[in-house]
């Protein structure tokens, strides 16, 4: 799916997403990655847990992680929601186009957001 951003300056804009991964800022990733304002990584770990988002908690000064989980959305584990919560972290879980698409527009107005994507297969 192609999206047409309005990017600021110097920001990580998902610009396409599919089944064998994305386009950020014009730099093709295959496979699932995290995205983050400054810069997009290969999410090597690529689990909705605290130890496959470990990458985020280093990067600090994220407020809120999507996490976009290929066709089909599920719940975040209870768990997981508190243990980011106590890092001052919140989480949403949804399927990959939505959390794309809502990444794109917290980014635009500049909010501390970061995206875990698993391609849609």
């Amino acid at each position: 799916m192609e999206l047409t951003p309005n990017p600021p300056g110097g920001r990580q804009v998902i610009e396409r997403y599919g089944a064998t991964g994305f386009r950020v800022s014009g730099v093709v990733y295959a496979g699932p990655v995290l995205v983050f304002p400054d810069r997009t990584i290969l999410w090597e770990a690529a689990t909705p847990s605290l130890g496959g988002l470990a990458p985020v908690l280093a990067q600090g000064g994220i407020e809120l992680i999507l996490i976009g989980l290929g066709k089909r959305g599920a719940p975040v584990a209870p768990d997981l929601r508190a243990a980011l919560k106590a890092h001052g972290i919140g989480v949403e879980a949804m399927d990959t186009g939505a959390a794309c698409r809502t990444y794109n527009v917290l980014l635009a107005e500049d909010r501390l957001v970061a995206a875990a994507l698993l391609p849609l297969i």
